[in-house]
């Protein structure tokens, strides 16, 4: 079991990582690079640092953390699930226990679709690899919004009847995936998903699968405390859940480097104490 699971690969993360690493504590930090700062050209008030790109200092951090003893490892997290003493995060079809866990998920909040928090693990699903075997043989919906979304479909595309893509077009899509062009609007059903709202059309489907750069908030964590889009911390950057904190731009203004870097590292040293 780890001592600090990082949910997040930017300042925060990092610098939460270098943190904790310092005091001897196990340490992975999960996900990519897919913030704007992985694309910003120059970034020009980090002190000590004028004029250096977004992906430079990212790359720094990364590799002062590695070089450090920290374990990274790209993905997105599902959920995290209280275990008593411990956390459990789903990650794909992979699962990984942390004493405690740091959000630093970057202040890009996906929003759910209507009916998808409520038919979440009844017909809605995150993970193809996990579940995908439920529909062996059926009709299902993939809602492509992030990098997972083309070798999960084309996973799907093994053992379901029917897969439709709805998503930008990719040649290494199986060809037996079907491309939609319809913007899906809300899932339909009340107990379990039945299908997709497209357009005014309903479109039946057994499962729906949707994949994203980030999860939403409201459904990574169960009593996880907000303000707004933001999550609700402490000067220790505590959270209301016990042994969670956050740090960065997921925790409110001002969205910057510097600031992320500083809460990230308050937020590395207060998991790394309560161990």
């Amino acid at each position: 079991m780890l001592d600090i699971a990082i949910i997040g690969a930017g300042p925060a993360g990092y610098s939460a990582a270098i943190s904790a690493r310092k005091r001897d504590k196990s340490v992975l930090v999960i996900g990519q690079h897919a913030g704007w700062l992985a694309r910003a050209q120059e970034i020009a008030n980090y002190p000590g640092l004028p004029d250096i790109s977004g992906p430079a200092l990212l790359a720094a951090m990364r590799d002062q953390a590695r070089a450090l003893g920290a374990q990274t490892r790209p993905g997105v997290v599902h959920q995290v699930v209280p275990m008593g003493d411990s956390f459990g995060l789903s990650l794909g079809a992979d699962f990984v226990e942390a004493a405690t866990v740091v959000l630093c998920t970057g202040a890009k909040q996906p929003r759910l679709l209507p009916g998808e928090g409520e038919l979440l693990g009844r017909g809605v699903s995150y993970c193809g690899t996990c579940d995908g075997m439920l529909y062996r043989g059926k009709r299902v919906a993939v809602i492509a919004q992030g990098p997972e979304a083309l070798h999960e479909a084309n996973f799907l595309a093994s053992i379901c009847e029917q897969v439709a893509y709805f998503g930008a077009p990719d040649p290494a899509l199986d060809p037996r995936v079907d491309v939609r062009q319809e913007r899906p609007e809300a899932i339909l059903g009340d107990t379990h998903a039945t299908g997709l709202l497209c357009g005014g059309l309903e479109l039946p489907f057994d499962g729906v699968f949707i994949f994203r750069e980030a999860m939403a908030l409201s459904s990574l964590l169960p009593g996880l405390e907000t303000e707004g889009a933001f999550i609700r911390v402490d000067r220790m950057m505590r959270t209301s859940v016990p042994r969670v904190y956050a740090a960065g731009d997921c925790t409110g203004l001002p969205l910057q480097v510097a600031k992320a870097v500083g809460e990230g590292c308050v937020a590395g040293l207060s998991a790394a104490q309560r161990l």
